[in-house]
């Protein structure tokens, strides 16, 4: 594995946490959400992760903007999902709090990068 400065970043710490509680969580979803709900909260927490790498690799900032903002909107795709999946019942709000904690860090901490990519 390449050592790069975005590992160290502590949002691509959470990411990687956030991506271990999702698929956790998703076991728990019903057979036949696998091919509709459960891809697609797979696909949109990995997206979260690989564009922070993505954009901490980019040398100018609006590219890393960009791409903070993608892994920011992701997030948003996947808090939303799991609104869903309350709704539906395939989940308990109690089997989500550590999912909300990395959400909210998350999402606060692109917001700061994003901001400070603008000052």
């Amino acid at each position: 594995m390449l050592n790069l400065a975005h590992k160290k970043l502590e949002v691509y710490k959470i990411s990687l946490q956030l991506i271990k509680e999702v698929y956790r969580l998703t076991k728990l979803f019903p057979k036949d959400e696998h091919f509709v709900l459960v891809s697609q909260l797979r696909r949109a927490v990995i997206s979260v992760s690989s564009n922070i790498a993505e954009g901490s690799a980019r040398s100018s900032k609006q590219e890393r903007r960009r791409f903070y903002e993608i892994a920011r909107s992701s997030l948003v795709e996947v808090d939303t999902q799991f609104e869903a999946a309350l709704i539906l019942n395939y989940i308990a709000e109690k089997d989500i709090i550590e999912l909300e904690g990395f959400a909210e860090s998350g999402f606060r901490m692109l917001s700061r990068m994003i901001s400070n990519l603008d000052a």
